[in-house]
């Protein structure tokens, strides 16, 4: 647009000329340029102003919306996946704690574990075998640290209570699941181990009964009692037996061990010497039989006379 075509009237106010000026357009010949023209910043054309084009920014607009909707949904939508994934975590871990369900296969199958016992009960104890062999030894060394193992035929067997000078000629009914007992009690019990061992609790006999046999005797008296060399338990005590089985494949030996802490209490409460040592090992049994019936026996650990073994 020429600079002909405008007139400038400034106000008298004006002192400079120009701030309060205004353009007076009326008699502009025609509008065939842009009313913008070229910028002398901008280093280029300015594009011309096409009201057409007001739909086209309308739908970027919308669409720039549309996209900043959707991304706060997603956020939303995330936000709520977690929220509800912590609710289920925290759910299932109280209702894991309420409703226990043990992935052990074993643990849900008693009857496997109990032929598992079974096979060791039919092992017959033999001293030909190397392993039969290192495992008196290795009883021996945990009855007594600080002494040297002797031959496997000594007169020193007899002080752990052996009847001979060879202990392979005591087991008998017991079989080899008795040394296995006897190891199983000096690892895991110790300190009862050790005193029932050397006789340091109470007042004892003058003929005491032998430590070893009595042990082999205590496993063939379970074996009975728990009604194990049957094809199902029918007494209450093997019936529970095999509930406390199904929590630990150990029970057995672990009932072992309460049973040898407990006919040595019934031992010194009856004041009995080694002819009366059938008769303390029936009242043992009877009381155990008592126990394992109780309700709230969940594991051998739960028997009242548990309490009675020390580490």
């Amino acid at each position: 647009m020429s600079a002909s075509n405008l007139r400038r009237r400034l106000h008298h106010a004006d002192v400079d000329g120009r701030k309060n000026e205004h353009v007076d357009i009326s008699h502009v010949d025609s509008l065939d340029e842009p009313l913008l023209g070229k910028s002398s910043y901008d280093g280029g054309g300015s594009e011309v102003y096409d009201p057409r084009r007001q739909d086209l920014w309308d739908d970027d607009d919308r669409k720039k919306e549309q996209l900043h909707w959707s991304f706060l949904f997603s956020n939303l939508i995330a936000q709520w996946a977690q929220w509800l994934a912590n609710i289920i975590v925290s759910s299932g871990s109280i209702f894991g704690r309420l409703f226990p369900f043990s992935s052990d296969n074993e643990t849900s199958n008693p009857e496997e574990r109990l032929d598992n016992l079974r096979r060791r009960l039919k092992i017959p104890f033999d001293g030909s075998r190397i392993e039969h062999q290192d495992a008196l030894k290795q009883l021996w060394k945990l009855a007594y640290p600080s002494r040297e193992i002797p031959p496997l035929k000594s007169e020193s067997w007899k002080e752990m209570g052996w009847q001979g000078t060879d202990p392979s000629t005591d087991f008998r009914g017991g079989g080899y699941i008795s040394l296995e007992n006897l190891i199983f009690f000096a690892r895991n019990y110790p300190a009862s181990f050790q005193m029932l061992l050397n006789k340091v609790q109470g007042q004892r006999a003058d003929w005491e009964y032998p430590f070893a046999v009595a042990g082999i005797n205590i496993s063939f008296m379970l074996i009975q009692m728990l009604d194990l060399q049957s094809t199902v338990p029918s007494s209450k005590s093997g019936i529970r037996f095999l509930e406390l089985l199904g929590r630990d494949e150990n029970a057995f030996d672990h009932l072992y061990c309460v049973a040898f802490r407990m006919l040595d209490a019934q031992w010194l409460v009856k004041r009995a010497s080694y002819m009366e040592f059938n008769e303390v090992m029936k009242s043992t049994r009877t009381q155990l039989e008592r126990e394992l019936v109780l309700e709230d026996v969940l594991a051998v650990k739960d028997l009242p006379s548990y309490t009675m073994l020390d580490k």
